[in-house]
C-alpha cells in the first residue's frame, strides 16, 4: 500500500494551493485520512483529518482557511489551502488508516511528504 501526496511548492503569502493523497496497493478500506505538517525544528503536528463519513477535524491555526475532503470511491483526500502564511510552511504528510484485509486492525500509513514554502 502506498499513500501518493502531489501539489505543494513555492507560494506566495495569501496564495491557495491543493495538495492531493492517493491511496494504491491492496487494501479492503480506509479509515480516518488526514494532513500533518512539519516545520523546520519542529514536530509534526495535526493539520487536518476526517473520518469516513465526512467528519472534520482542524488545527486551530488553520480553521476557516484550510478544508479537507476525500472522495472515499478514489481512494483519495485532498487539502484546499487559503489565505496562506509563511507560518504555514513546511513538509505535508498525508495519512490514512488502512485495512489490508478483513479481520485485521487498520495500520496508519504515511506519504512521502510535500515541501510547501510561503514566501513573497
Amino acid at each position: 500500500v502506498q499513500l501518493q501526496a502531489s501539489g505543494g511548492g513555492l507560494v506566495q503569502p495569501g496564495g491557495s494551493p491543493r495538495l492531493s493523497c492517493a491511496a494504491s496497493g491492496s487494501f479492503v478500506s480506509i479509515n480516518d485520512m488526514g494532513w500533518y505538517r512539519q516545520a523546520p525544528g519542529k514536530q509534526r503536528e495535526l493539520v487536518a483529518s476526517i473520518t469516513r463519513g465526512g467528519i472534520t477535524n482542524y488545527a486551530d491555526s488553520v480553521k476557516g482557511r484550510f478544508t479537507i475532503s476525500r472522495d472515499n470511491a478514489k481512494n483519495t483526500v485532498s487539502l484546499q489551502m487559503n489565505s496562506l502564511k509563511p507560518e504555514d510552511t513546511g513538509v505535508y504528510y498525508c495519512n490514512a488508516e488502512i485495512r489490508a484485509t478483513w479481520g485485521r486492525a487498520a495500520l496508519p500509513k504515511w506519504g512521502q511528504g510535500t515541501q510547501v514554502t510561503v514566501s513573497s
